[in-house]
């Protein structure tokens, strides 16, 4: 037990990972019943995979209503009006512009061209 202790007491992932050093959760807040496919849509981004013509990133979107999704290859080097771009030609044109958009905050969905599109 003694080891053990030690042993987590100098471990820096265990240190960095304790109850004490984590910010607490926020409230959990109810989604809106969804009635349209694509009026609500949640983005994100799969990264670190391994390069397949150039593209090393994919772009999800899914529709939270029937759950389908769009995904896009994209490069490592990208911006947030290359993903606008991406989202208008691939999203956007088959569908609608959506009610609403949920992230995980990324600093792409939160730039300020995303808040003048809305």
């Amino acid at each position: 037990m003694r080891d053990v202790r030690r042993f987590v007491g100098e471990c820096q992932t265990c240190q960095h990972m304790k109850n004490g050093s984590l910010a607490l959760g926020g409230l959990l807040q109810s989604l809106n019943i969804l009635s349209q496919v694509f009026e609500d849509i949640t983005l994100d981004f799969i990264i670190g995979l391994p390069k397949s013509n150039g593209k090393e990133v994919i772009l999800v979107v899914v529709d939270r209503f029937s759950k389908y999704g769009h995904f896009f290859a994209l490069p490592w080097h990208f911006n947030d009006e290359y993903v606008a771009k991406i989202m208008v030609e691939g999203v956007i044109k088959l569908y609608r512009i959506p009610r609403s958009m949920m992230s995980d905050r990324d600093r792409i969905f939160v730039s300020t061209m995303w808040k003048e599109m809305a």
